[in-house]
């Protein structure tokens, strides 16, 4: 097969996994080899169908030795296979990073034989890309469960991210639409990657980075599919809370189930829309998660174990906690401050500091950054109520219901008459 067909099928068999947002380290380029990484870069361009381009996204091979039924790589499914030789992409990758068509490369791969022999094929791709072609670019590689720890210890040396998909919100789920995969299969190189990026950082503050340990230095994340099985988004939070507390990721990506297999265990494609408003609600509850300082069990209970899909989870949380309202921002704390709609990590820092040299009003808080459209139904003045706090939970309900519409029209247009009947348009 030439190379060039195997790029085309192995790109696009790629495009099911989410790519990270960003490198997560810095790291200048040395005399000698080819490339560097910065912490914020990898994810400003993107292409026709939202995928991000500054990455080589690709897998090894999708010839798998797994019948997963939500995967278009299963064993079972009637689809052209093809697999690179770990010269062939380290080739490839250099000759795209010197061409500027990416920053790093993102590698993935189906199970070809056992996890064993698929790990090495991707450490020899890996090997020859640091060594012998000198390449410091950014690598995010894709851990493959049931691999042996010393090989996934191998494989974290040579990339500056690992992953590793728990693929399902529940061991159940795992169970019956994944055979060959185990819950502990996934959570022990977990545990592993966890170790291993905590003596890299603890290493790197001791020892200059020529001779510092390097496992993963960025850390690592994982990918939970949505929607293909029963599960509510209280069972997923809670999962994607334990997982940040107990194996430290950099984050936790949800992919909106599609329909590619024709499984009965799966929603029916004729009948089945890819749940892209409540993946959306996902990361909006992740984001509180990680920077906002919520606990999974205060933005859903067991009476209400699925996000609103007409308002976003801090708004539902500041609608059903009026006594926590209002929040005065002359002299709130951060943490409180925190709590508002409308007012995020930046704009609260910015309302401590500016507070110190005068007394804040609405002019002063939309010159900061805060969305005073929200924050107004939440916040006093001096003392003074804002316009916004006269209407009650129920008047800013329907302003913030009005507010949400156009956004939600945008991923879920059948929501219409949901907010037709609710704001009485």
């Amino acid at each position: 097969m030439e190379l060039l067909d195997k790029l085309t099928i192995l790109t696009d068999a790629a495009k099911y996994d989410a790519a990270c947002t960003s490198s997560g380290l810095d790291r200048k380029g040395q005399k000698g080899r080819l490339g560097s990484a910065m912490a914020p870069g990898c994810c400003h361009s993107f292409s026709a169908d939202g995928r991000c381009i500054t990455l080589l996204k690709v897998l090894l091979t999708n010839c798998c030795a797994y019948d997963c039924q939500y995967c278009v790589n299963r064993r079972s499914n009637d689809t052209p296979r093809a697999a690179f030789t770990p010269r062939e992409l380290a080739e490839l990758t250099i000759q795209f990073y010197r061409r500027n068509y990416i920053e790093g490369l993102f590698l993935s791969s189906a199970v070809l034989r056992d996890p064993d022999y698929t790990t090495e094929l991707m450490i020899r791709a890996l090997r020859l890309l640091r060594q012998d072609y000198g390449f410091g670019g950014y690598i995010h590689a894709k851990a493959i469960p049931g691999a042996d720890p010393a090989l996934t210890w191998q494989l974290g040396l040579l990339a500056d991210r690992l992953s590793v998909n728990i693929e399902l919100p529940s061991a159940r789920s795992l169970s019956l639409l994944a055979p060959d995969k185990k819950k502990e299969a996934i959570l022990k190189p977990m545990a592993l990657i966890r170790e291993g990026s905590a003596e890299s950082r603890r290493s790197l503050r001791r020892l200059p980075e020529a001779r510092a340990l390097r496992f993963a230095p960025a850390g690592q994340s994982t990918q939970m599919i949505i929607g293909a099985t029963p599960e509510n988004d209280r069972q997923i939070l809670n999962l994607t809370q334990n997982l940040y507390r107990k194996y430290r990721l950099k984050r936790v990506f949800y992919s909106a189930y599609l329909p590619v297999s024709g499984s009965r265990l799966l929603p029916a494609a004729e009948h089945f829309k890819p749940p892209l408003l409540r993946e959306h609600r996902l990361y909006q509850a992740d984001w509180l998660l990680r920077f906002y300082h919520f606990d999974a069990s205060e933005l859903l209970e067991e009476s209400q174990p699925n996000f609103d899909p007409q308002l976003d989870p801090k708004c539902c949380w500041a609608l059903r906690h009026p006594d926590f309202f209002p929040v005065e921002v002359n002299s709130a704390d951060y943490e409180r401050l925190l709590r508002v709609p409308g007012i995020g990590v930046t704009s609260a820092r910015r309302i401590l500091i500016a507070r110190r040299s005068s007394r804040l009003d609405e002019l002063s808080l939309k010159k900061l950054g805060v969305v005073l459209k929200r924050a107004r139904y939440f916040i006093t003045c001096s003392g003074r109520m804002t316009e916004g706090l006269r209407l009650g939970p129920e008047g800013a309900r329907r302003q913030l219901l009005a507010l949400e519409r156009p956004r939600v029209l945008a991923l879920e247009p059948e929501q219409l008459s949901l907010f037709d009947r609710e704001v009485g348009v």
